[in-house]
């Protein structure tokens, strides 16, 4: 089979250590006889990211994907959400962007902004709003109040607000993709997101076609404002799982950031074929 045709399932893994973990045998969000079967079969739900809330519940922001439909249609490729109080029981409310009937292309991949306390990610909220990066050719803004419904940040023609894109001759010459859940520190919000490399335009440095994975610094009061950006990837296709797979051309491809007893894991697809675990000492000072 073709990459990426099969159908999506989102699994379940526990650990204590964060790297060790127990798969558990059912999966936990996929395509069923709901109000989402539109979108989701078959193709299925993928790609998720996780943010906890204050409260201890959780909200997941996953690609909706329905092969069936054309590119450029409203029920081909799209961000949906789903709640839980457990991690293992989830609710869909569908896609996050259904009150905005302008947004119709291809969409994918979001990053809910997060802060640390008591030594666990939560969602943050500025100027009393959640912010999200979201996109795969562009990485975009949105807002929201609840979580569940989210409002696209345009410019004042109406365009929506590109704050990342693609850089010729770099490794994210192709495409930049949001990663995982992005985190408000004191030096402003960090994002980590994922680069793809043009054969023709890109860094020859790295395999024509790899996914590698960059990261941006923006302003913890204008989030759609750049600070800083890294010119090489801080994490790229080296190892055997890396560079061979499903995914030929070598894949880093990041998804989960988690901060586990003072220290960060980074979890990343390995070409489309296994999950790997990058990990290093915190020194996060979360912002006020």
């Amino acid at each position: 089979d073709e990459v990426g045709h099969y159908t999506s399932r989102i699994g379940r893994a526990v650990s204590t250590d964060g790297v060790s973990f127990e798969l558990h045998p059912e999966p936990v969000l996929y395509p069923e006889r709901d109000e989402c079967i539109e979108r989701e079969w078959y193709g299925g739900c993928e790609d998720p990211r996780v943010t906890e809330l204050e409260d201890g519940s959780f909200a997941m922001y996953y690609t909706m994907f329905n092969r069936n439909n054309p590119v450029g249609s409203p029920v081909n490729a799209t961000l949906g959400v789903a709640t839980s109080t457990d991690l293992a029981s989830w609710t869909k409310h569908g896609p996050i962007f259904a009150d905005d009937e302008t947004i119709h292309d291809w969409h994918k991949a979001a990053g809910v902004v997060q802060t640390v306390r008591d030594g666990r990610l939560v969602a943050a909220k500025i100027d009393g709003r959640y912010w999200m990066y979201w996109g795969e050719a562009s990485v975009r803004l949105a807002t929201s109040t609840d979580l569940l419904h989210w409002t696209p940040i345009r410019d004042a023609t109406g365009a929506l607000v590109e704050v990342i894109a693609p850089r010729e001759g770099h490794f994210d010459s192709r495409l930049t993709e949001v990663g995982p859940n992005p985190v408000l520190t004191e030096d402003g919000i960090v994002l980590i997101y994922n680069g793809k490399n043009d054969p023709t335009t890109g860094d020859p440095a790295i395999r024509p076609g790899a996914y590698a994975a960059g990261q941006a610094l923006f302003d913890m009061n204008e989030p759609e404002r750049v600070l800083g950006r890294l010119e090489t990837p801080f994490l790229k296709p080296e190892l055997a799982f890396e560079t061979t797979g499903q995914y030929e051309a070598g894949t880093v491809f990041t998804e989960g950031l988690v901060l586990h007893r003072g220290e960060w894991f980074l979890y990343y697809g390995m070409a489309d074929s296994y999950v790997g675990v990058a990990a290093a000492p915190s020194s996060q000072r979360s912002a006020p």
